[in-house]
């Protein structure tokens, strides 16, 4: 590294932030990368990182949140005031600083339980319309901060997902920001398929009201590729930005093909770039897309025992954590009900299957897919394991497959169904199951499988984006494929039970499939070296 590096991260989440239990500042994968990958950036010589995030109406007021400064900044037609914290982190370290900003706009909540959330989940008539505006308001914000220097002396800028990329519709079109153009811009696409699209005009949530003096002059540049009269926010980090991250090799050829039949079809057989396939190829074309895969931390540990007392230790984990749960009391009484049963056994369950997942179409479409016979994968694998074993599943998010999921739990006792997360509860399945299942449909990088296989723990997977990049079939884990849905399913049915038929019938050659799983490393060390290799720009 010729010089130092200041790199702000800009980002809708961070979980490297300090916060009470059950207060999270993340809501999935994002939060969980910059957490780590600051500190891994860090402790390369002459390295700072700089994260900064919405308050989300919480953050601004965490113990130990010190003011820095109080500033306004231009948005929707009006001079606005928003006010700069620094909060302590989980892992302390001088390198690395952790900043909130609290305008009211960053405050928005669940409509049903009146909870404090980081993303709003929009009727289907109006996607993505609160977050838009909240993050086009916090990358005004940002940007005004940027350009008074609040965050110090900044040579690169990392912008996560399509919540950081109004910053450089700013940057470019902006005049008022013209200094920011002396900025280096990394974008990382952690999920194309999430793109924040909103009208360009005539809606409250849209650029004409962010930003109406760049409407007037820059639409065609900031439009979807489909949908002309259209804003896409990730279109515009993938033209905008000096360089394009995708979180993984795999992922990162998938996505300059398109998703098959078409974009944004439920049933589509390949997800690929969306509809931006075409602004990929050329960032790809111009040497701006790299593909680096994510890292996972490990720390010193021996591959944890699959006996009876781990076993016990983790259904009375769960028994716990479940009985605190009493706002979903049917979904929580059965699953408490199955726990039971499993803990009157006096045995630990001769296969013990696991999966920790947010509930979304993208990672359990598979599991309910027709997988012949008429039935869905899931059931197919639960009448398979019959009374020998046992399939635990964590998980939270969409409502239809969270009823989906519950309604199965009725028909088979050997399925417990604990609707909602808690990480002690994942940590524990991490280390106790036989085997993980991860049917994504697609899969930009994966955590959940990194964690289990430093358990050691094999994974099933849908060989796919970076779960290709991770898990070798028959070595460290077991993979599918299909063309088509219901190939898919029926393949993912087939790998799981060709695992069971090793897990039971072949001792050694599934121990040494743990075992190499379990030895596998996937090193922040080494992603970050690869980001400042690629990513960024030393003065």
């Amino acid at each position: 590294m010729k010089s130092a590096l200041h790199v702000l991260m800009v980002a809708s989440e961070n979980d490297g932030i300090k916060t009470p239990s059950g207060q999270d500042a993340k809501a999935g994968g994002i939060g969980d990368v910059v957490r780590d990958v600051a500190p891994a950036l860090a402790s390369l010589h002459n390295c700072r990182i700089t994260v900064v995030v919405p308050s989300h109406g919480f953050l601004d007021k965490l113990e130990g949140a010190r003011l820095l400064d109080v500033y306004h900044f231009p948005f929707a037609g009006s001079r606005e005031g928003v006010v700069l914290f620094e909060v302590p982190g989980k892992k302390p370290n001088p390198k690395v600083r952790h900043l909130v900003l609290h305008h009211a706009r960053f405050e928005s909540r669940d409509p049903d339980t009146n909870q404090l959330e980081i993303y709003c989940d929009d009727p289907p008539e109006r996607p993505f319309a609160t977050d838009a505006t909240k993050y086009a308001c916090f990358c005004a914000a940002v940007a005004e901060g940027l350009k008074r220097k609040v965050f110090g002396e900044v040579n690169n800028v990392h912008l996560h997902d399509w919540h950081a990329a109004f910053l450089l519709i700013l940057r470019s079109f902006d005049e008022s920001f013209e200094a920011l153009r002396d900025l280096w811009t990394v974008y990382t696409i952690h999920n194309v398929a999430l793109q924040g699209i909103r009208p360009l005009r005539g809606d409250p949530s849209s650029l004409e009201t962010w930003y109406p003096y760049i409407a007037v002059k820059a639409t065609d540049k900031l439009a979807d590729p489909e949908y002309r009269n259209c804003l896409n926010p990730m279109a515009i980090g993938v033209r905008l930005a000096d360089a394009v991250h995708v979180v993984s090799p795999g992922y990162k050829s998938e996505i300059l093909a398109p998703s098959i039949p078409r974009r944004s079809d439920p049933d589509a057989s390949y997800c690929g770039g969306e509809g931006l396939e075409g602004d990929l190829q050329t960032a790809d074309r111009e040497g701006r897309l790299f593909g680096i895969l994510n890292g996972c931390d490990y720390d010193e540990r021996k591959l944890p025992p699959r006996d009876l007392p781990a076993y016990r230790q983790l259904l009375q984990l769960l028994d716990d954590t479940v009985s605190r749960g009493a706002s979903k009391a049917a979904v929580h009484h059965l699953a408490l009900k199955r726990i039971h049963l499993l803990r009157a056994a006096a045995r630990r369950s001769k296969v013990l299957l696991t999966c920790v997942t947010r509930i979304v179409n993208q990672k359990l479409r598979l599991m309910r897919a027709d997988a012949g016979q008429g039935k869905p994968a899931l059931e197919r694998i639960l009448e398979g394991l019959s009374t020998d074993g046992v399939l635990i599943l964590l998980g939270m998010g969409d409502r239809d497959l969270e009823r989906f999921l519950f309604d199965v739990s009725t028909r088979f006792h050997n399925f417990v169904f604990i609707n909602g997360f808690d990480s002690n509860c994942a940590a524990g399945l991490f280390a106790n199951g036989d085997l993980f299942l991860m049917p994504s449909s697609f899969e930009p990088c994966g955590i959940s499988q990194l964690l289990a296989m430093r358990d050691g723990q094999p994974c099933v997977v849908h060989h796919t984006g970076g779960l290709r990049d991770t898990v070798q079939d028959g070595r460290t884990g077991f993979a599918f494929n299909g063309e088509g849905l219901e190939a898919q399913a029926t393949d993912f049915v087939h790998a799981v039970f060709r695992a069971i038929n090793i897990l039971t019938g072949d001792t050694a050659g599934f121990q040494a499939i743990r075992e190499t799983a379990f030895e596998k490393r996937f090193l922040w060390g080494d992603t970050v070296r690869e980001y400042v290799h690629y990513l960024y720009r030393s003065e």
